[in-house]
């Protein structure tokens, strides 16, 4: 078993990794997109977001057929989505001219509603799982989620690349000047070297997240809530704060739906199928799925008023995150249960 030491140097060395790989595939997946005339919403919530989502996916799919721990993965996918959704657009809009972030109704009515609508589907798939296949030899409520229930919310992903898909035929239609100046062949190439890095990072994220949960004995859920979690959000960070400090605020934000889009119907049904299916501990699910909902909303309702984040706004979203990490610090102290 490895040292405390050790494994905080492996944490580090993780998201050192993830930030740098995120980084180099997120510029060549903006150049690619660029080059092939994308409008700045599909870029963010697609390009961008599964660039900068790899590490959740890589987390997920390591945690699960490396580790047979599944829950590391879903902690990942879960605390990454909260941080996605509380600190990401917040830090943004204070680093964005005027010190706020300006939305649009296709972010407010297409982008949003949709990632509510992810939350709902696969809390559907779970619930499916505990009712039709629930494991009947442990204590807890848990249920097997099968392959076929994982098409689910890959099905609902199908349906969002659709949806972008069109707007893009309909933002081609009215361009005027095509970018030249980006060699595809290249940034493909740059692609395929950073998801290697990001896949060294993830790898390390993940060993340090079983170690920490054996040294502490604690749940390797709370331990993917938090290690893993932290680590493979900072390509999101810096794909969002790069693209406020450049004024495209429409980008920042799709990159934050379409990230938490991506890890909740891509990156979980993907370490489904790999593994064959996976059982999924539904008194741990719930609480954080209720939590990532309530957060969801409140991050909804601050971006609908005047169809902007502003700093007061900010605020809010970054107090109700310190309220997540105070209930962490809880569960990992034991005064609260919900996680164990």
């Amino acid at each position: 078993m490895a040292s405390v030491p050790v494994l905080v140097a492996f944490t580090a060395a993780g998201a050192i990794l993830a930030w740098k790989g995120g980084g180099m595939l997120v510029q060549a997946s903006d150049r690619l997109g660029a080059y092939y005339g994308l409008p700045a919403i599909v870029q963010g919530a697609i390009i961008a977001a599964v660039g900068s989502s790899f590490p959740e996916l890589s987390s997920i799919v390591i945690a699960t057929v490396r580790y047979q721990s599944f829950d590391i993965g879903v902690g990942a996918v879960v605390g990454s989505a909260v941080y996605n959704i509380l600190i990401i657009p917040s830090v943004s809009a204070m680093v964005g001219k005027g010190g706020r972030l300006a939305s649009n109704r296709d972010l407010v009515y297409k982008e949003a509603q949709f990632y509510l609508l992810s939350i709902a589907v696969l809390v559907l798939t779970f619930s499916l799982a505990v009712i039709y296949r629930p494991v009947t030899d442990t204590a807890s409520l848990d249920g097997f989620v099968s392959p076929a229930l994982a098409l689910i919310p890959l099905a609902l992903y199908g349906l969002y690349l659709f949806m972008q898909y069109h707007d893009t035929l309909e933002h081609r239609a009215g361009l005027t000047a095509v970018v030249n100046d980006v060699n595809p062949r290249r940034e493909w190439v740059a692609l395929v070297a950073s998801l290697a890095v990001i896949l060294l990072g993830a790898e390390l994220l993940v060993r340090a997240a079983v170690g920490l949960g054996d040294v502490f004995g604690t749940s390797p859920f709370l331990w993917g809530l938090t290690v893993v979690a932290a680590g493979t959000s900072l390509p999101d960070t810096f794909v969002s704060v790069s693209a406020a400090r450049q004024g495209n605020a429409p980008m920042s934000l799709a990159n934050v739906f379409g990230s938490n889009v991506f890890a909740l119907l891509v990156a979980l049904p993907v370490g489904i199928l790999v593994a064959g299916g996976a059982v999924i501990a539904f008194e741990e699910v719930v609480p954080m799925m209720s939590f990532l909902t309530g957060a969801s909303v409140v991050f909804f309702a601050v971006l609908r008023t005047e169809m902007a984040l502003t700093r007061g706004e900010s605020y809010l979203l970054l107090g109700t995150y310190a309220l997540f990490i105070a209930w962490l610090v809880a569960e990992s102290l034991g005064v609260t249960r919900f996680l164990a």
